[in-house]
């Protein structure tokens, strides 16, 4: 392996190729989730996408200006695999994470011990590339009863950078709090999948409950809520999907990894706090009239679990 390594990057030096040095380093020290498909680079033979080059609409959906879209177009299959294994993924992933850890390092704790770090868990601490290489790299249909057996299984790598600024804020003195949009019947898979990949004392593992039906952001800023409600100082929060950052309270500062393979949805009805106690008449199907904002919302809460 490190004999063709370095014979590919002297015949890409011959060939004049400006990316020589990117491959020589990708190849020296590549993790397992690079390995599943060979190296190539993500700018390659740019499809398009409804007269869209795959590149741009990448672009348009980590700026969460492309949403709502169930699959990665057909044609950016091959785009989005070669994104994901070819090292850009890894590079933009360290951007990320070489700012988050720049500002933790910069905070100046209060010493009670409550700052907190949100961290995800799907393609944030755990990276589920086994599974979507696969499957198309997000070009088919999400297959609920296929991802649960391969949770289930607890083998996801973790996601090198992501490990890395676990570990810095650890050293920091702020703690990790996992929150998750998976079941609570996968609690046991993901907490030693998490444990066996290197993250070890995180201060809670919160995930949702089977039977609620809310969107994942109304689910986590209502946790992040309850974090703060019990004291906690939520310093940062880092996801890889909008809904896994939006949502007061988000924290005192957000970050948002790549993922071009799968969306999650970011809209949901969010209301003050302090609207539960207006006066409303909103009419039911039978005639009669709920008048307060907090019996509609249990209403609609007991409708869709």
């Amino acid at each position: 392996m490190a004999v063709a390594a370095k014979l590919l990057v002297i015949l890409m030096t011959l060939l004049g190729s400006s990316a020589a040095w990117d491959a020589g380093a990708l190849l020296d020290e590549m993790p397992v989730i690079h390995m599943l498909r060979p190296l190539q680079s993500s700018g390659g033979g740019l499809s398009l996408h409804a007269d869209m080059p795959c590149d741009s609409w990448r672009l348009a959906v980590e700026t969460n200006n492309r949403r709502d879209w169930s699959t990665v177009p057909a044609n950016c299959e091959q785009y989005v695999g070669n994104y994901m294994m070819g090292g850009h993924y890894r590079a933009d992933s360290k951007v990320v994470v070489d700012e988050a850890i720049a500002y933790a390092q910069g905070l100046k704790l209060g010493g009670g011990g409550k700052e907190v770090w949100v961290f995800d868990v799907d393609e944030t601490t755990l990276s589920n590339l086994p599974y979507y290489a696969k499957h198309g790299f997000g070009a088919e249909p999400y297959n609920w009863v296929e991802f649960t057996k391969y949770a289930q299984q607890a083998n996801a790598p973790a996601l090198p950078e992501t490990l890395r600024l676990y570990n810095e804020l650890k050293e920091l003195g702020i703690k990790p709090v996992i929150l998750t949009g998976r079941r609570e019947d996968k609690r046991n898979a993901t907490d030693h999948n998490l444990r066996n990949q290197g993250y070890l004392g995180y201060e809670k593992l919160l995930l949702k409950p089977v039977d609620v039906k809310v969107p994942g952001i109304v689910f986590k800023s209502g946790e992040r809520k309850k974090l703060v409600d019990a004291g906690y100082v939520i310093v940062g929060n880092i996801g890889d999907q909008w809904s896994d950052i939006l949502g007061a309270p988000e924290g005192a500062r957000t970050f948002k990894l790549p993922n071009p393979m799968y969306y999650t949805s970011a809209r949901a009805i969010l209301i003050s706090p302090s609207a539960f106690n207006n006066t409303i008449s909103i009419v039911r199907t039978d005639g009669s009239t709920v008048h307060s904002l907090m019996d509609a919302y249990h209403e609609f809460i007991s409708v869709i679990k």
